[in-house]
């Protein structure tokens, strides 16, 4: 073996290591690694796919930075080439030519001496993704022959070598062979037998894993136009890569590497081949018999070894070519191309843009259900996709359609899409990633079948979809948006706050719907620092009477003060609005029901978006407080700026203590910025409440120990309709509605039924209501997260 492989890289390893720790900061690159098995530390031998030429550095800092380890990396034969000292450097950092003679060996060697070794079986860079062969096999395309190609073996003959190997050090120490084992030992550069003994027990195991990008960036940048300049245009490929490779380093782009379930590769043969495999044992006596054996053949045994050998190859490189293609993180880019492709192969490359984001809702719904499917964070957190569940573009979809290598396939035509036949051209491998997007997306999209089956059964199934099973979905979103700002407001800096919360209530929305539900529905709007679980038991309530209910979650409530912090009240009515389109699913008109800012927010809502709603039911709406935390609320928002230039004053002034009626139910602290959010909630109430048309029924506690009962006076004053009702409470407590006192649930559903029989007499005069979809049989009644 040459010297350079010999040589003590751990002091270049050591150093780059820690500059690329330095760098990785400064650089637009968002690495994640997911092992779900939490066995990454575990493997011998780490297999990854190949797409950008700087990723083959990403492994060696992961294995070292999660184990402490050293890792061989084989590295294109042409790297070496041209320049001694950076040759030097390479293999300083442990990458080995994928030339050199004796290489596996060699690394058979390394991985007996404890250190990783890092393979890209691909054998190159697959910028196209195309990874399917027309049969369904996995395959790529040789730019050098030209051809298709299976994947290489190289890593399955290294790992099942090795593993042979191990066998033999065992069967030659049952055979009491101890020279031959010392001899071994100091061949590897062990101390002891007992080390040898030790690692020949251990199974040999790989681990294939998935490198995904998102986005993809086809811009411009310096990097590139450096490029561009120093070849003078005579070198397209280098330009190309540096323009693609140059953005995923430099700007916001998420690297997923998602590692596979470690395989064992002991069991990759069948009894009968293990049987064969023993015979020709007694003829090895190093690492480089083995690999002489699979090599040059010459007597039965040998070629029954070749026989074998072969056949337990090609079958792990089939398995672990399958895991790491099984280990694409999918994004909305993938389900978009994937959609386009479809269409395009379908012949109805036009299509109703509005068709087209539904589509692609219903197929991230269908992908979420899906074991087999590992969707990108972005598709986890409803707020990245949902208005695509309303026929509406959303952010990420947007960047998608205008970036470059997507935006010359698609055309805009009023209401419609057009999708040009190119995106299935196949363009130049070197400048796939430039000119077509779209096609690389879907290529590596193609292997996840579950994922491309959701996104042709979405398209096939719209024209079917009702808008309850759409309502079912978007509750169904509601949940999600709810797991995913818990697991956001749970970082260290949250505890201190977090620790003083006594909140232990359910906090899901709900939905009720009776089996021959009314024509009216309720839509339940619990107060400021509660969450629907503070009027769910007078939700259950008005259901037992007919209405179809459902108890809205306003955003920030029920899971940190935190994350309260960071809403406004635009959030509260945009969570009012997704609670109406579910409920609307079932009924013809709906009836707000709020309680505190609830309240408040249930006139805005009537105030802005009339159509529909049937009336108001408002308890203990705050036109002034009483509680001094909550007084003078148009100043904290300038408090909050004065402090934010003292971090110490910021952190002790951040959150003021409240008083909580109902600690199981109601956050204790309550956020500065907050405050400031009441005070602009309290000026829209002011300017809209005259726009008020609907019914509206009124609530209040006269000795309201938060909210100055004075204060309903004004509202009740400013409201536009001629169809109003005060009624004052005797009460000293502020949840009125909450504890039922003064019997304001049997008010206010006394009002609901008198909305209701209104409704119906105008239906008899003639008025259609909108007929009905059943409900499918196999659906509960109640859709909740808090258990029944």
């Amino acid at each position: 073996m040459d010297t350079e492989l010999d040589l003590d890289f751990k002091p270049t390893y050591d150093w780059c290591v820690k500059a690329f720790s330095l760098v990785k900061k400064r650089l637009g690159i968002n690495i994640c690694l997911h092992d779900d098995y939490d066995k990454f530390a575990e493997g011998d031998i780490y297999l990854f796919n190949h797409f950008a030429r700087f990723e083959t550095i990403i492994p060696q800092y992961l294995i070292h930075e999660e184990t402490g380890q050293y890792c061989r990396c084989v590295a294109a034969g042409e790297l070496f080439e041209g320049s001694e000292s950076f040759a030097s450097f390479l293999y300083g950092v442990g990458a080995v030519p994928h030339n050199h003679p004796g290489l596996l060996p060699f690394l058979a060697a390394e991985i007996l001496r404890g250190r990783k070794v890092i393979i890209f079986p691909e054998g190159g860079m697959v910028k196209d993704r195309h990874v399917v062969g027309p049969s369904g096999e996995y395959s790529i395309f040789s730019p050098t022959a030209k051809i298709r190609r299976k994947h290489h073996t190289g890593a399955a003959v290294l790992a099942l070598t090795v593993e042979l190997f191990k066998q033999r050090v065992l069967s030659v120490f049952e055979a009491k062979e101890y020279a031959r084992l010392e001899r071994w030992a100091k061949a590897l550069e062990m101390d002891t037998t007992e080390e040898l003994l030790a690692v020949a027990s251990k199974p040999t195991e790989i681990i294939p894993a998935n490198i995904t990008f998102y986005p993809i960036r086809a811009s411009d940048n310096i990097l590139s136009r450096s490029a561009e300049f120093f070849s003078k245009g005579s070198n397209p490929r280098l330009v190309e890569e540096v323009l693609i490779e140059a953005n995923i380093l430099l700007k916001d782009c998420d690297m997923d590497i998602r590692v596979s379930k470690p395989m064992d590769v002991r069991h990759v043969w069948t009894w009968w081949e293990k049987r064969l495999l023993s015979r020709v044992f007694s003829q090895i006596n190093s690492l480089d018999d083995f690999f002489k054996l699979s090599h040059a053949p010459d007597t039965l045994n040998e070629k029954i070894f070749k026989l074998c050998s072969t056949r337990g190859t090609n079958r792990l490189r089939d398995y672990y070519m399958d895991a790491i293609y099984a280990g694409v993180t999918v994004n909305l880019y993938h389900l978009a191309s994937s959609l386009i492709r479809y269409l395009v192969l379908k012949k109805e490359p036009r299509i109703l843009k509005e068709n087209f984001h539904k589509a692609l809702y219903l197929a991230i719904k269908s992908c979420q259900k899906k074991v087999s499917v590992h969707l990108h964070r972005s598709l986890t957190k409803p707020e990245n996709y949902w208005n695509l569940g309303n026929g509406q573009i959303c952010g990420a979809l947007e960047k998608y359609m205008s970036a470059e290598g997507c935006v010359e396939h698609i055309k805009e035509d009023g209401d419609y899409y057009l999708f040009d036949e190119t995106v299935l051209e196949i363009t130049s491998f070197n400048t796939v990633r430039l000119e077509n997007l779209i096609r690389v997306y879907a290529n590596e999209v193609m292997p996840i079948k579950e994922a491309v089956l959701s996104v042709e059964e979405s398209y096939e199934i719209l024209r079917d979809v009702g808008r309850k099973t759409l309502a079912f979905h978007l509750l169904d979103d509601e949940n999600l948006s709810l797991d995913c700002d818990r697991k956001t407001y749970t970082k260290p800096h949250h505890l201190e706050i977090n620790v003083k919360e006594t909140a232990c209530a359910p906090a899901e929305p709900y939905l009720i719907v009776p089996e021959n539900c009314r024509n009216t529905g309720v839509l339940i709007v619990h107060g400021l620092l509660a969450s629907p679980a503070e009027l769910y038991e007078f939700g259950r309530e008005i259901s037992e009477l007919g209405y179809a209910v459902m108890g809205v979650r306003l955003k920030g409530h029920g899971t940190s003060p935190w994350d309260l912090r960071d809403r406004h009240w635009q959030d509260w009515m945009d969570s009012i609005a997704r609670g109406r389109q579910i409920l609307s699913a079932f009924v013809d008109n709906i009836s707000l029901v709020g309680f505190a800012t609830g309240g408040t927010l249930s006139l805005l809502e009537a105030a802005h978006n009339p159509e529909g709603i049937s009336s108001v039911s408002a308890v203990s709406v705050p036109w002034q407080f009483k509680t001094s935390n909550l007084l003078f609320a148009h100043l904290a928002h300038g408090l909050e700026k004065l402090t934010s230039w003292v971090p110490t004053i910021e952190e002790k002034g951040i959150f003021k203590e409240h008083p909580a009626e109902n600690p199981e139910i109601n956050y204790r602290s309550v956020p500065v910025l907050t405050t400031y959010e009441l005070y602009q909630l309290h000026e829209q109430l002011r300017e809209n409440l005259p726009h008020v048309s609907c019914p509206v029924k009124l609530f209040q506690g006269i000795e309201d120990p938060i909210v100055d009962a004075e204060g309903i006076n004004k509202v009740f004053d400013l409201i536009g309709t001629q169809d109003k009702e005060l009624i004052m409470v005797e009460s000293e407590k502020h949840g009125i509605l909450h504890e039922n006192i003064g019997n304001c649930r049997q008010g206010i559903l006394g009002f609901l039924e008198s909305i209701d029989q209104q409704a119906a007499a105008h239906r008899e005069l003639g008025q259609e209501g909108t007929s009905e979809e059943g409900l499918p049989e196999e659906r509960v009644h109640e859709e909740r997260g808090i258990g029944s």
